[in-house]
């Protein structure tokens, strides 16, 4: 099996920001807008296709409006069940990040994991769940409770990371544990506190673990909240810790890069920190 994959970030602006508008009008202009570059993704070839956190919307956790609770479905359900459509289309696996609802009243912040077949995989949620403000993500969703799966897809090892998680090393150690060839970390953050730490924590993750991150973000002004500029910068790293491709910091777009899976072997040969690791030795990091 061939060590060169193809693959591809969208990150892109809300189409519609205005609160007057339905939840389920504004969902579809995004998934609109979203499935222009999933197709051009998979005429272009892609194999493996990253989405932005919670794609079909708004980053709506900037208020504590109840009304978004709307705006949650299951996992697997119409969505993704849409996306498998496009995944099996293309011979194009994708990492859907979705506001899951498990049962009444129950939410999750989540990605479903889709393969090169159409078939569904499984999810990740989100296990780091922040509540400051401007980010008040705990009045939607619960943290997550699935620990770290790694997903065996036609062409590589996916793990998948969301946001906040990224200020947290242990879960990124857990996914190299688990076999993950490429993390994906899709995020919705804005210019300010955290952005100087972009370029920093998910090129140190993939270093630390020897694996390729794929890390994207959305662009533009939300409205009514405005809580800030989301800066893009999308980007892919690879286990040396280089930023391969990386997106402009204002325009929608599909970025595409290759990733060489064989590298993966040639730095962990040379930096053995599996083999060199310490469990034994870490009992604090597991103390409340």
């Amino acid at each position: 099996m061939s060590q060169i994959v193809r693959c591809a970030l969208i990150q892109c602006g809300n189409p519609i920001n205005d609160e007057s508008v339905p939840v389920e009008k504004i969902q579809k202009a995004m998934l609109d807008k979203h499935i222009a570059y999933i197709e051009e993704a998979g005429k272009k070839g892609v194999q493996i296709l990253g989405l932005q956190e919670i794609f079909n919307g708004p980053y709506f956790c900037p208020s504590q409006d109840k009304r978004w609770y709307g705006a949650a479905e299951k996992i697997p359900g119409p969505t993704t069940e849409l996306m498998q459509t496009y995944a099996k289309k293309y011979n194009m696996v994708m990492i859907v990040p979705l506001y899951e609802e498990e049962i009444r009243g129950v939410f999750y912040n989540s990605a479903a994991v889709i393969d090169a077949d159409g078939t569904y995989l499984g999810k990740y949620r989100k296990q780091h769940i922040p509540q400051v403000a401007g980010f008040w993500e705990k009045y939607f969703f619960k943290p997550g409770n699935g620990g770290y799966p790694v997903f065996q897809t036609r062409y590589a090892k996916v793990g998948v990371y969301i946001c906040y998680d990224r200020h947290f090393p242990e879960g990124a150690r857990c996914l190299g544990l688990n076999g993950a060839e490429i993390v994906f970390n899709p995020s919705a953050t804005v210019a300010g506190l955290s952005q100087y730490l972009w370029k920093i924590e998910q090129p140190a993750h993939a270093v630390a673990n020897g694996y390729y991150v794929a890390a994207s973000n959305r662009v533009g002004t939300e409205g009514p909240w405005n809580i800030g500029k989301f800066y893009g910068t999308s980007y892919f790293v690879n286990p040396r810790g280089e930023i391969i491709a990386e997106a402009s910091e204002d325009n929608d777009e599909l970025l595409i890069t290759e990733v060489d899976l064989s590298l993966i072997d040639e730095v962990r040969q040379t930096w053995q920190f599996y083999r060199d690791r310490r469990p034994d030795a870490y009992d604090e990091i597991v103390r409340p």
